[in-house]
C-alpha cells in the first residue's frame, strides 16, 4: 500500500541512489510523453479519442500501425503517421526530461537512453543522439515501403498535410527517391517484415559498448525507468534485465504499473512529477 509517507521515503531513496550513481541508464515507454501533452494510446478508447476518424472505421491501434496500409491505402497510412509526425514536431518535452539530463550529465560514466518511443522527444530535450537507442525506430527517419534498397534517410525535409475531415494525407505523399514508391517511417510496426533495423542495430551496439564500460570499470549504475507499462513490456524487461544481470538500482516511475523486484524502488507518480520531486532532493 502506497501512502504519501511511503512515496516520500521512496523519493528520498531514489534521490540518494542517483546522488551516488556513477552512471545512469534512462529507459522510457510511451507514458513519459503524456505529461508533454501527447495522447495516451492505452487501449482502443484512448486511441480512438485521439483519432476519431479511425474510431469510425473501427480500426484498433494494432490494426492501424501496420505496414500493409502503405500498400493498400497510402493516404490513410500517411494521415496517421503524418499527423503523428506533425504532432511530435510541435510538442515540447516536459521539464522532467531536462531535469534528469542535468543529473545524468554530471556522472563520471555519463548516461544512455533506451526507449520504445519513436517521437524523438529525448533528442529535442537536448540528449545526445549518439547516446540513445530507439528500439522501435524513429518517425523522423524514412525508408522505402517497397524496400528497394537498405537506405534510411532523415525526414527533416518531409512535410505531410493531413485533411482532418477525410483523414487522408494530401498528395504528394513522401516518396522513395530511388524507385518512386511511397516511403514509410523507419518504425517497427505490427506484423512488419519490411522494417530496416540497421540504424537501431547501430544504436544498440553503442549502448552495449557503454554498458560494458560501466560494468568493466565497476561503476555504480542506476536505471531510471519512466512511463513503461506492462501491456507492452519491452522497456520494463530491458530495465530488469540490466539490473539483474549486472547489478545496479532500478527506479521505476509509473502512476499505475509501479511494482518492482525486491530491493528496487517503485514510485507511483507520473514522469514529470516523479522526476521533479527526485530532482529537488538530489539538488538540495
Amino acid at each position: 500500500m502506497f501512502t504519501p509517507m511511503k512515496i516520500k521515503e521512496d523519493i528520498k531513496k531514489a534521490a540518494l541512489a542517483l546522488k551516488h550513481a556513477d552512471a545512469v541508464l534512462i529507459t522510457a515507454g510511451a507514458g513519459i510523453g503524456v505529461d508533454s501533452g501527447l495522447p495516451d494510446f492505452r487501449g482502443n478508447k484512448g486511441f480512438w479519442k485521439a483519432y476519431p476518424p479511425i474510431a469510425k472505421l473501427g480500426l484498433s491501434f494494432v490494426e492501424m500501425a501496420s505496414p500493409r496500409w502503405f500498400h493498400n491505402d497510402p493516404q490513410l497510412a500517411w494521415a496517421f503517421y503524418g499527423h503523428r509526425l506533425n504532432l511530435y514536431r510541435k510538442t515540447e518535452p516536459h521539464k522532467g526530461f531536462t531535469r534528469l539530463l542535468e543529473i545524468a550529465e554530471q556522472k563520471i560514466g555519463g548516461y544512455f537512453v533506451f526507449t520504445s518511443n519513436v517521437d524523438g522527444q529525448f533528442q529535442k530535450a537536448g540528449y545526445k543522439k549518439d547516446l540513445i537507442e530507439e528500439c522501435h525506430g524513429s518517425i523522423h527517419h524514412l525508408q522505402c515501403s517497397n524496400v528497394c534498397s537498405h537506405k534510411i534517410w532523415d525526414a527533416n525535409r518531409t512535410e505531410v498535410e493531413v485533411n482532418e475531415d477525410t483523414f487522408k494525407a494530401e498528395e504528394p505523399l513522401p516518396k522513395c527517391a530511388d524507385c518512386g514508391m511511397v516511403a514509410r517511417p523507419n518504425i517497427l510496426m505490427f506484423g512488419d517484415w519490411d522494417w530496416l533495423p540497421h540504424r537501431t542495430d547501430e544504436q544498440s551496439r553503442r549502448m552495449r559498448k557503454w554498458l560494458k564500460r560501466v560494468y568493466d570499470e565497476k561503476m555504480n549504475l542506476v536505471v531510471v525507468e519512466m512511463g513503461a507499462g506492462e501491456s507492452v513490456p519491452t522497456v520494463r524487461m530491458k530495465s530488469e534485465h540490466v539490473v539483474q544481470s549486472n547489478g545496479g538500482t532500478l527506479i521505476r516511475i509509473n502512476p499505475r504499473d509501479y511494482s518492482v523486484p525486491p530491493q528496487h524502488i517503485g514510485i507511483p507518480l507520473g514522469s514529470a512529477e516523479g522526476i521533479k520531486q527526485i530532482f529537488e532532493k538530489v539538488t538540495d
